[in-house]
């Protein structure tokens, strides 16, 4: 496992962050007592007030332990306490100090009102920050604290059930696997461009991977996702940018949403560690219910009696006698009942001055998974930062680095389907001597895979400074200076060994799929900002522009017949080697924007933004367009109409409308491009055409409108939030279908259909008990969102009419109406639309639509002296097509779920079996797994996650904190859904893996 790159640049921005954190912790030591932690006990008193005088009833506890005082009438305290130690003093609508003991005996200490939560926080927008109360865009957090009790790989994991309005679902239980995440909807009729912008300390993010199709199918159902370079551990805040006066400011970019992912930077004060380390076990959550040997086998006999057929064919092992009648493998067991194990470090320095701090961090992860397979996910990652202010407080320094190198070598295969398929009386995987068994040929052994290899190595780059200088007169000049890279390497091997022996291929059958990729981008942003006070009137502005620029190089090949199995990675060894891409892309973006913020008063609010975008995407006549939003707040809670009630302490009322933009179509699209041909003339290889010139079309543009009404209640003991939304995507990119004449399937163009997504989302947090000892509080969020396709025109005579649909989701299933099956034949019937005697697409009319009908999460943070407790529950009301989509017709060799036994003639759910030598009968299968039939309800509560830990008392350890906990993820789930999960809906993959941590933390 790699954890450094071997390249010049990297080690030279390692040694220089080691370098620079010496003097830093020098300074730091310099500041702390030259005698180290003494353990003689003093008795330490004094007096607690507040503003108005003496306050009594305050707690004053010495930290982590249990050893505490309570102040008296006249606010008088006296505790015994060692030199070292932390004393906490905390009381209801206070907030809490804590003073290090030292020499002083007598101490006295004022405790001032705690200002209400919104006043606190103060969020992340991208260009800028601004208090959460005073924001007048939709926003969505959370924090290193809410990321830390869940035991992910990758960010998107994190946020699953925490946001509303963010919908994320994971792709499958392999690890390095994908999540697909939609913010606010789908916003694009091409399913490639809905991705949000990802932005990580100021730096853009690639989400598109650098991966090969050919090489990882069989392994993931979608491409490895980028974001898991990413170590959620370094992560201190994930904020989502939602609406138009959020996003515009990105233009074309922020069409989709903006992520923006903040690490963690070191703090003022002595030079702390803290070190971590965990393991994970995880397992398959759910198993399905399918036949066992002998209702298989009476299957099967059934099947070829309806068929006709009395003399079992010689190819049919399972039931002509060949393979045992009296033989049960519960293959799920068998092939997915193994135990996946997780194994994390990670450790972090961190401290400085009051001018520089610094901190350093690393992690390593090591991860299998529950099939017989000995290969592993891992990856390595350094995070560094180095943050410093001058003397005079006018110029700052952030730097941030962070490197990761991941390796999968996970199965090439995923024995999924195998496990819920393979007949029960199959043979054992292994013979006598422990090789795989055949079983003289007639036996497809799932274990084949075991022969081939699947192997990928990434390694991420990016790195970011941000210099500012305050002049005079309220203007500060800023510099963004991003630069990112990334590195794939993967390939997949299908050597002759895998197959079976009875087939008698050799190696010539042999095969490697290669793929290389390389990405790397830089991005500058200069900025000036402005801002005065003018009696009662704020005034924000900022300017600024962006260059970008991007390089993109992927290179895959095929290769095939080899003299020996041995030689497959070498694919100069190859009889046959195929090129399937070579290409190299560049892409540049330049932009200006600028962002115009009114206060007045602390209570009207107003906030505009503009942006104009060029990209190298389109032709000479379209490269640039504008993009604007307005935003408005009004906090009536300082309205002197409330100003004697003491329910409402916070009250907001806002709204935004503005348009955003997208560009993501790939590069060089407008052009009429020429590729390699396949062919050649004369010995001589030539070009031919690949794409069509066509420069006149441009952005997609998105108009985004919201209102929003943000409470307060009981001194924010209560926060609550509602806010209704809609989108309407307009000006599609797509590729508009040629006729075949042409030579050219498609050319890219811009279409008048429009996108709506509209919905309703709700936040509430609450503040049920808070005490010095215990405190509860609760979360819950829900999102009811819509999409539609509002606007096609021509769509009923174009090729998109058996796609879309107006009036329903852009993603809408259209399906066959089934209904019912015939009692002469046995066989599923439907629905003939058109009535032309035949079930042809014309009568694929019945819809269904996949997109969630609601969703959110609900958790709970408890804590009670060195106690804490979290937890969150995922739902989700959907609907999605059962586990019979992945099932052929049966009666034939594949074992069924245990709903086919409800089956024709006895049973009114399930057709007639058939051996396969009914053709009506495989047709009418075919059609039910395109039908209204297979839909049912998908809906679901899980328990996502959930963590206890201990605060171990620092009197146990002599001045060092450790945490000690226990996390849970995906501990169970209720559901009416037949399949194995519901999130991924799947049988084909792996599903979420039922998964406990056991970890410990130290630090000082």
């Amino acid at each position: 496992m790699k954890f450094i790159s071997a390249n010049n640049g990297l080690r030279l921005l390692f040694y220089s962050s080691m370098l620079a954190s010496f003097p830093c912790t020098a300074l730091a030591r310099a500041h702390a007592s030259p005698f180290g932690v003494a353990y003689f006990q003093q008795n330490i008193s004094g007096t607690i007030s507040d503003s108005s005088g003496p306050l009594p009833g305050v707690t004053v506890m010495i930290k982590g332990t249990t050893r505490s005082a309570i102040s008296d009438n006249e606010g008088k305290f006296s505790i015994v306490a060692s030199p070292g130690e932390i004393l906490v003093f905390s009381f209801l609508g206070y907030r809490t100090v804590e003073v290090a003991v030292g020499s002083q005996m007598v101490l006295s200490v004022t405790l001032v009102e705690d200002v209400t939560q919104l006043d606190e926080v103060e969020i992340n927008a991208g260009y800028y920050s601004v208090r959460q109360k005073e924001s007048t865009g939709s926003i969505s957090r959370i924090t290193a604290k809410d990321i830390e009790t869940q035991p992910v790989t990758n960010p998107l994991a994190a946020m699953q059930g925490r946001m509303a309005g963010v919908d994320i679902s994971q792709a499958t239980g392999t690890p390095g696997g994908n999540f697909n995440i939609k913010i606010r909807g789908i916003n694009s009729l091409r399913g490639t461009a809905n991705e949000p912008l990802y932005i990580i300390d100021g730096v853009p993010y690639a989400s598109q991977s650098l991966g090969n199709g050919d090489a990882i199918n069989g392994v993931l159902p979608a491409l490895t996702s980028p974001l898991n370079a990413i170590n959620p551990s370094d992560i201190e805040n994930i904020e989502v940018l939602k609406d138009a006066d959020a996003t515009a400011i990105y233009g074309s970019r922020g069409a989709n949403g903006v992520v923006l992912i903040t690490t963690k930077k070191g703090k003022a004060g002595t030079t702390k560690f803290s070190f971590q380390a965990s393991t994970t076990a995880g397992t398959v959550v759910q198993k399905m219910n399918v036949l066992n040997t002998e209702q298989y086998l009476q299957m099967r006999k059934e099947g070829f009696a309806n068929d006709g057929i009395t003399e079992y064919p010689a190819d049919a092992y399972d039931v002509n006698g060949t393979w045992s009648q009296n033989r049960y493998t519960n293959w799920q067991k068998e092939l997915l009942g193994g135990t996946s194990y997780v194994r994390n470090l990670q450790g972090s320095v961190s401290g400085g001055a009051e001018r520089t701090q610094f901190m350093i961090g690393g992690t390593y992860r090591n991860e299998t998974t529950v099939t017989p397979d000995t290969g592993a996910y891992s990856k390595g990652a350094v995070h560094t930062s180095i943050t410093h202010t001058s003397a005079d407080d006018r110029f700052k320094l952030n730097f941030s680095a962070n490197y990761s190198s991941e390796r999968n070598t996970l199965p090439g295969t995923d024995l999924s389907k195998s496990a819920y398929t393979l007949a029960p009386n199959a043979p054992a995987l292994y013979d006598n001597n422990g090789d795989l068994n055949w079983e003289n040929g007639t036996f497809e052994n799932p274990l084949a895979y075991l022969k081939s290899s699947y192997r990928s190595d990434s390694e991420t780059l990016f790195a970011n400074a941000l210099l500012s200088y305050q002049l005079k007169y309220g203007f500060e000049v800023r510099t963004s200076l991003g630069y990112n890279e990334s590195s794939l390497t993967e390939y997949k091997t299908f050597p002759s060994s895998m197959y079976n022996p009875a087939l008698g291929v050799d190696a010539s059958a042999a095969q490697i799929f290669n793929n290389d990729g390389m990405r790397h981008s830089w991005i500058v942003e200069p900025q000036l900002n402005w801002k005065t006070n003018l009696n009662k009137l704020s005034i924000n502005a900022l300017a600024g522009t962006t260059f970008l620029s991007q390089l993109q190089q992927v290179s895959a090949n095929y290769g095939m017949g080899f003299a020996s199995d041995a030689l497959i990675h070498n694919i100069a060894a190859a009889s046959m080697v195929i090129q399937l891409t070579d290409e190299a892309t560049a892409y540049k973006y330049n932009a200006i924007y600028s962002r115009l913020n009114f206060n007045y008063d602390g209570k009207y609010i107003i906030n505009a933004t503009g942006r104009r975008d060029g990209s190298s995407r389109f032709g000479p006549g379209n490269r640039f367009a504008n993009f604007w939003a307005l935003g408005g707040a009004w906090l009536f809670h300082k309205e002197a109409l409330f100003d004697r009630q003491n329910v409402i302490s916070y009250g907001k009322i806002r709204t935004s409308y503005g348009t955003t933009g997208s560009d993501q179509i790939g590069d060089y699209q407008y052009l009429n491009t020429y590729a390699v041909s396949p062919y050649q003339y004369g010995g001589i290889t030539g070009l031919q055409p690949s794409r069509l010139f066509n420069p006149n079309f441009g952005w997609e543009t998105n108009k985004k409108w919201e209102i929003a009404l943000e409470l307060g209640l009981f001194n924010d003991r209560i926060l609550w939030n509602t806010s209704y939304f809609r989108n309407r995507s307009s000006n599609q990119l797509v590729g508009l279908t040629l006729p075949g004449t042409t030579g050219f399937s498609s050319v890219q163009s811009n279409l008048g259909a429009t996108v709506e997504n509209e919905g309703w989302e709700i936040g509430c947090t609450s503040q049920n008990v808070k005490t010095t000892v215990f405190s509860w509080t609760t979360s819950l969020n829900l999102t009811v969102p819509r999409n539609r396709l509002v606007a096609f025109p021509g769509l009923e005579s174009s090729t998109y009419s058996n796609t879309f649909v107006i009036g329903k989701p852009v993603n809408v299933q259209k399906l066959y109406e089934y209904t019912g099956i015939d009692q002469q034949t046995g066989t599923y019937t439907f629905r003939d639309y058109n009535n032309d005697g035949q079930i042809t697409l014309a009568d694929r009319q019945a819809t269904n639509d996949p997109n969630p009908k609601f969703f959110g999460g609900f958790s709970n943070t408890l804590s009670y002296k060195n106690w804490n407790l979290d937890f969150l529950f995922q739902f989700v009301k959907q609907k999605a097509a059962n586990e019979l989509l992945y099932f052929s017709s049966p009666g034939t060799f594949s074992n069924q779920p245990v709903s086919v036994l409800d089956h024709y003639p006895s049973g009114n759910n399930i057709q007639q079996y058939t051996s396969g030598n009914n053709p009506s009968a495989t047709t009418a299968q075919s059609l039910y797994t395109q039908s209204n039939a297979i839909i049912e309800d998908a809906s679901f509560i899980r328990l996502k996650t959930i963590m206890i830990s201990y605060n171990v008392p620092t009197d146990w350890l002599k001045g060092l904190q450790a945490k000690i906990y226990l996390q849970g993820q995906n501990l169970f789930t209720i559901t009416p859904y037949s399949g194995p999960d519901p999130e991924t809906q799947s049988l084909i993959y792996l599903p979420p893996l039922r998964q406990l941590t056991l970890g410990i933390q130290v630090g000082l």
